[in-house]
This record gives structure tokens, sequence and C-alpha cells, in this order.
């Protein structure tokens, strides 16, 4: 496979070995190929058909990174691809198969709408389907990464695997128990992934395929589950003290360690970053919401009397307290507010949360009543 797909590196993690108290190690699939492992078992399927499935062209569903990785693969391999992406797909994906040369259409507001439009094209024109994860060859894929993993590191102990359709779960749980009987394989879901609403969108499948359940049950595979705020910290985390980029689904197995480290705690433990396509506009929302939850960004009501300059004096000792003005909202019309006077709404960023406090005070100090208002109504 190595004309395809990169062996990408396993490398201990200091700052999530100090911060758990497990030895850890991360493999970068974000640094792969099409930038995720999907590329993997869209190889492993598309080398193995004959040469009249290749001639009627092959056909898939996805969110975005098995819809690369198949256009990557049949692209590099001379065979036509058609992609099926729900409406709710991030541009930048849609954009990333385009340009690998596959036909996209959109259609439906799920996978599981997707892949029924899929299907029902597939018969129609005669092309070949190929399943992201419920698909032996593919699912054979996908294991090389725990090849990969045990070779460098032939002791780890415990393997988090960020699921959606249980693809990669199984293929991981499927080499690494015949290379490795003993290590636990945990598979990390997405609460929410039954809806639209999560930022794991590579991972907001419903249920298993049915294959990827046998195996995972066969191989005592353990699932567990991460919140919204959990994935988002974990990708803000990812790009603050990791310094990589990781999509929702490959942020997951991280999100699932810092939330309960406890469970890990002395074991050599292997995370799988399953993949780094994630929309700009979506990172920075998500860096903006870590930093609001771990309190650098703060909404404080300030009163100022009515004239010139005092605007400017209240931006200054914000300033004087490295604080960095994000919005300011003009309040003239409260209850217990007179007439002359003015109430600044303002949403501050601070280099650390406890300079707040002495901030305040000196705006009290210079006459400027102040009131933090509640993070509901930032968040709001």
């Amino acid at each position: 496979m190595r004309e395809y797909v990169d062996c990408t590196p396993t490398l201990r993690s200091p700052s999530l070995s100090a911060l758990t108290g497990a030895d850890v190690y991360l493999k970068y699939e974000n640094q792969q190929r099409t930038g995720s492992f999907k590329v993997r078992g869209a190889y492993n399927k598309l080398r193995l058909l004959g040469a009249h499935e290749r001639t009627r062209g092959v056909i898939a569903a996805s969110a975005g990174n098995h819809a690369q990785g198949i256009a990557y693969c049949a692209g590099r391999l001379n065979i036509a691809t058609t992609i099926v992406m729900p409406n709710s797909t991030p541009l930048t994906k849609v954009r990333g198969t385009e340009e690998l040369g596959a036909t996209v259409v959109l259609s439906g507001e799920t996978i599981a709408d997707s892949l029924r439009t899929a299907l029902t094209l597939a018969k129609s024109n005669g092309m070949t389907f190929v399943h992201p994860y419920d698909d032996a060859d593919v699912i054979a894929g996908q294991g090389t990464i725990a090849s990969e993993m045990l070779e460098s590191f032939p002791d780890l102990e415990v393997l988090l695997v960020p699921v959606g359709g249980g693809g990669l779960v199984a293929g991981i749980a499927l080499a690494a128990k015949h290379l490795a009987p003993g290590i636990d394989i945990v598979g990390v879901q997405s609460e929410a992934r039954a809806t639209r609403m999560t930022v794991a969108e590579g991972i907001g499948v419903a249920e298993l395929g049915a294959l990827p359940r046998l195996i995972i049950a066969e191989r005592g595979v353990n699932l567990v589950s991460v919140n919204e705020v959990q994935i988002e910290s974990a990708m803000a985390y990812a790009l603050e003290c990791l310094h990589t980029v990781v999509e929702g689904a490959g942020a997951a197995p991280v999100a699932a360690l810092l939330a309960h480290p406890d469970r890990l705690r002395g074991k050599r433990v292997g995370i799988v970053l399953s993949g780094g396509n994630v929309d700009t506009a979506l990172l920075t929302a998500v860096a903006a919401q870590a930093r609001l939850l771990a309190g650098n960004v703060v909404r404080a009501r300030v009163q100022i009397d009515d004239v010139p300059g005092n605007l400017a004096r209240v931006a200054a000792i914000i300033a004087a307290h490295k604080g960095n003005i994000l919005e300011v909202t003009h309040q003239r019309v409260l209850r217990d507010l007179p007439a002359k006077c003015v109430a600044l709404d303002i949403t501050i960023d601070l280099r650390s949360p406890m300079l707040f406090e002495s901030m305040t005070s000196a705006l009290r100090l210079a006459d400027f009543p102040t009131a933090q208002l509640a993070m509901e109504a930032l968040r709001a």
C-alpha cells in the first residue's frame, strides 16, 4: 500500500502524558494523504476490483473523508468516481473531493440519506458501491493503522479509537488483537451522533454497520461516549498544546482521555488522531468557545458618564490589564441607569482569567462602576 498510503508517525505526547498520568502515544492520521485514515480502506477496496468493475466506475456516500479517500485512490487507478454527500457537508470537504476528480452529488440531511441515494444511483448506473465502513475490504485496510502503531510500540496496552459506523475500530481491533491479544480497544462515540448538530460529523452515524458490530462484539471492544463540549475542548487542546489540527472525530479519543484520566492512569495508551479536515470557520469558533469556557473571554458591564473621553479611559484601563476588547455595546435605556449615563457591555479577551478581578477593581477606582455579566448571557 505504500505507493498510496503513508506510514504516519506515532509519537509520544509529553503534554498529554503529564496531564493524565498515562503514557500517551498519538497516531497522526491527520497527516495522512487527503488528511485522514480513510485512504487506507479506500485503496484496499479499489485495488481488489475487477476490470469490469473499474470500467463501470464506483460510487460512495460520505461526509467528506471517505469521499476524499475514494476520489484520491480512484484517480490514481483511473476509475471514474461519484460521491454523494449530505447537504450539510462542510464546503472545504466538498471542494477537496471535487479537486481530486470526483463528481459530487449533494443529497439528504444525514449520511443515511446519502447512502440511500448512492445505492439508488449505483443500481441504475451499474456502478460499484463502496460502503464507508460496512465492507470487509475497507475494514481490512483501516486495520493497517494498528499494525503500524504496534510495530513502533509493541507494548501499548490500550488503543483509543473514534467510532462512527465502526469500520476503523473494527479493522484496528482485528489487527491489534492478532498482534497483541491482551491489548484493550476502546471505541469513542459522539453523544450527538444521531443528530446533525455534532461537531464530529465524521463519526455522526446513528448505528454501527452490521459487520463492524459483529467484529466489535467478538473482539471485546468497549464503547464510550463524549459530549460536544468535551470534543470541542479536545480540538482546542490539540491546536494549542499538541500543535496539530484535528477534526471533531479525530479529537473524540483525546476528549475521552481528558474526561476520564483516572481510568487509564499508568497505562501505555495509543490514540488515533483519525483526521484533520476541519472547516476553518468551525475551528475558529471552537477555539473561541474554548477560551470562553476557560474564563479567558469575559463580559463586563461598565457604567460611565456620557461625556467625551470616558470610553477611551475605560479602554486604556482594560489594555493596561492585558485585555483585548472584542466587542462593545452601548446600553442607554436600562433600569436604574441615570439619564446622563451609559452602560458599556464589553466582551474582553484576557491573557489570564486571574486578571479580571484586578481589572474590574481598577475600573471601579476610576469611578467606573463595573459588574461581570453572566456567562450564559455571553454564550447566548
